[in-house]
């Protein structure tokens, strides 16, 4: 009997494994969806685009505020440091011609950053469609994506940007007289840049002009020298593309003050900011920024205590 029991006793633990085993749920797949979010702008057709995501630490890169400032702005929005930051671009199909404005860092800004491209491609273009490409600025994780290897990303593309960033990158004496830590950055837009210069396929413009029907540049300088929001306007309806107008949406929006160490001039880029963050709010067209958490597109209302809330866009199906 007792031989029976244990066996008995043996069976049924055997079958208790067995059923948790067959408990037990499928492997966590990780990854994530293709980065890509569109929606329409009056006639335009605007498709957001994501690079990746890359970790700042945000509590030490931004200035005219302390780092335990940050940390406590970020912990109200349930958020810390390092801050795991995105990195967006936008295409812009205007029914005639399609317009990528910044690229993506692609291998200039670490392994978590490069996804642009495949991501546009996952949204249903190709890079050869690309005919024209607005730079808000010249860092890397702006331009890096305009070459593969040797290679120009975007071999039917001309690329447009401000004079005065031009000026400033692609300056060997600049390059040669700025601090050893700032090097790389010249280096990252000589690398991106210079190869559709040589090709005739570089074209600079100066100041706010129409770079296509109803698409004009608007001058932001401070962040760089020549940084450039660009301003869609179609059927009643406009967004502005503010690049790096703003980096940390926790922080900035509250104290529109905080500036970064990346501004190269920080008295010009806080006024800027201010100003822009101000007409968005007043007027209540979108905004579309480059590292806010993707998509990247919203409205600003001002919170009446000299800050601004942030309204994400409504995610609406396809139309």
């Amino acid at each position: 009997m007792m031989t029976l029991t244990r066996r008995l006793l043996a069976g049924g633990a055997l079958a208790l494994v067995a059923c948790a085993s067959s408990w037990a749920g499928p492997p966590q797949v990780k990854g994530q969806a293709p980065g890509w979010y569109r929606m329409p702008l009056g006639s335009f057709e605007v498709t957001a685009l994501n690079d990746g995501t890359v970790d700042l630490p945000v509590d030490k890169l931004l200035t005219n505020i302390s780092p335990d400032g940050v940390k406590m702005l970020l912990a109200r929005s349930h958020l810390a440091t390092p801050l795991e930051t995105s990195v967006n671009g936008f295409l812009v199909n205007t029914g005639s011609k399609l317009i990528l404005i910044d690229t993506g860092a692609a291998g200039l800004f670490g392994p978590t950053l490069g996804k642009l491209v495949a991501n546009l491609q996952a949204s249903g273009y190709q890079p050869e469609q690309v005919d024209e490409i607005y730079i808000t600025h010249m860092h890397a994780d702006h331009v890096g994506g305009l070459m593969v290897g040797a290679t120009r990303t975007f071999p039917n593309a001309v690329v447009r940007a401000d004079v005065a960033e031009s000026g400033y990158w692609l300056s060997q004496r600049n390059m040669d007289a700025a601090p050893e830590s700032a090097k790389e950055f010249f280096k990252g837009a000589m690398a991106s840049l210079n190869p559709y210069v040589a090709a005739g396929r570089f074209k600079p413009f100066e100041g706010a002009v129409e770079l296509a029907p109803d698409i004009h540049s608007l001058p932001a300088h401070g962040h760089t020298p020549g940084h450039t929001a660009y301003v869609l306007d179609s059927d009643g309806q406009r967004m502005v593309m503010w690049g790096d107008l703003m980096h940390v949406a926790a922080v900035q929006f509250v104290l529109p003050t905080v500036t970064i160490q990346f501004d190269t001039d920080p008295a010009m880029a806080a006024p800027v900011r201010a100003k822009n963050f101000a007409d968005a709010a007043a007027s209540g067209y979108y905004v579309a920024l480059a590292h806010l958490p993707f998509p990247g597109i919203g409205r600003l209302r001002a919170d009446g205590r000299g800050g601004y809330d942030w309204l994400p866009t409504n995610y609406e199906r396809a139309k």
